[in-house]
């Protein structure tokens, strides 16, 4: 990745070396595919990212926009970042189970998948987890988690 941050998707994909970039459009594809209404693709903390506009939601606990997946391209590895794995235990067991089943290495974080290849993935478990969470139960889910927290602009409606 190049040392400076893109502001684009394209420019994010364009510093990218050929084999690199393949993986990742790829993987961009197949999440814009089964991504439901209403989330915004941008570049977010140096990431492909989908995330519900501040303009649908403005009360989110940093002021930035509501993310919901991410996509990156490490030194030796990509990334997806799955908020909805992250937020709900029964989603992190669907990727859990869904890799079992396939025979495949499940290597994740609370809600980050790492993997060096698109044949890495679960395609139909990661599909059915992308297209489970609309942008109204992530907003939701948000707003009971910072609800009453001490400075929660979620709170104060700011």
């Amino acid at each position: 990745m190049a040392s400076t941050t893109p502001a684009t998707v394209t420019e994010y994909l364009d510093a990218l070396p050929a084999e690199r970039r393949a993986v990742v459009s790829k993987v961009r594809q197949f999440v814009r595919k089964h991504i439901p209404r209403g989330y915004q693709e941008s570049i977010t903390h140096g990431m492909i990212g989908y995330s519900i506009p501040l303009t649908v939601f403005a009360n989110t606990y940093n002021g930035l926009p509501l993310g919901y997946v991410a996509l990156g391209a490490k030194k030796n590895y990509y990334t997806l970042h799955l908020m909805s794995a992250y937020t709900d235990p029964a989603q992190q067991k669907t990727l859990q189970d869904g890799y079992k089943r396939a025979g495949k290495k499940l290597d994740m974080g609370k809600g980050c998948l790492r993997f060096t290849s698109f044949d890495d993935l679960e395609l139909d478990t990661i599909g059915k987890v992308i297209a489970s969470t609309p942008p109204s139960r992530m907003i939701t889910w948000h707003e009971a988690v910072h609800e009453g927290k001490k400075g929660s602009r979620a709170r104060r409606g700011k």
